[in-house]
């Protein structure tokens, strides 16, 4: 299988998933970036990139539609709001939340196990014929620090300011792919050099 056509085939595969899921519940917006997730892991979900993965982005994406705030503290804490739409959409969950990311690590639940067997192992496939690619053109090329730590896209997130001083916190490879415009007053998000530095 060639590796230049893993990614697409992967996105498109997540965007059946993703259509899936909206059959059952047809609030859900269209994803509008399914390779956005690919090169991605969640903190805030302590999940790499699967269909559990999925249904946590689609609580959010339903909460969005409902105009419902379900996280807090820049989207690390799932609240009840979170946990009552992931019940919906088929979701298990702790009985207390954590302490740092509330309830943020669900599961999938028996009967989600069941209505989206065919779904989940599609995507598996799809997931593993992406790895399977991806690792072996990492003795091809260098990737950086994320490859060497077998992070999917993590990594040490730094400070990023704009111009009217608000900041945000990204990882460089992120910020370097494209800009991140400021919503406040339009200019691009960027690090600043470290006055100082050793020499």
């Amino acid at each position: 299988m060639s590796t230049t056509q893993t990614p697409p085939v992967l996105a498109a595969e997540l965007a059946q998933a993703w259509a899936d899921i909206q059959r059952y519940h047809p609030e859900l917006p269209d994803l509008a970036a399914p390779e956005s997730l690919i090169g991605e892991s969640s903190s805030a979900c302590g999940h790499e990139l699967s269909f559990e993965r999925l249904l946590h982005e689609a609580v959010h994406g339903i909460a969005a539609s409902r105009g419902i705030r379900d996280t807090s503290r820049a989207g690390r804490y799932h609240n009840r709001r979170f946990l009552a739409i992931a019940e919906e959409l088929g979701l298990d969950h702790p009985e207390e939340p954590h302490p740092s990311s509330g309830f943020s690590l669900v599961t999938l639940s028996p009967e989600a196990k069941r209505r989206y067997r065919e779904t989940n192992e599609r995507l598996q496939r799809a997931l593993r014929a992406h790895t399977a690619a991806t690792s072996s053109e990492a003795t091809q090329a260098f990737r950086g620090p994320a490859a060497r730590h077998g992070s999917s896209g993590g990594g040490v997130r730094v400070k990023a300011v704009c111009d009217c001083g608000r900041n945000v916190r990204v990882v460089p490879s992120v910020l370097a792919q494209a800009p991140i415009v400021c919503g406040g007053c339009g200019k691009p998000f960027r690090i600043p050099e470290v006055v100082g530095a050793a020499s």
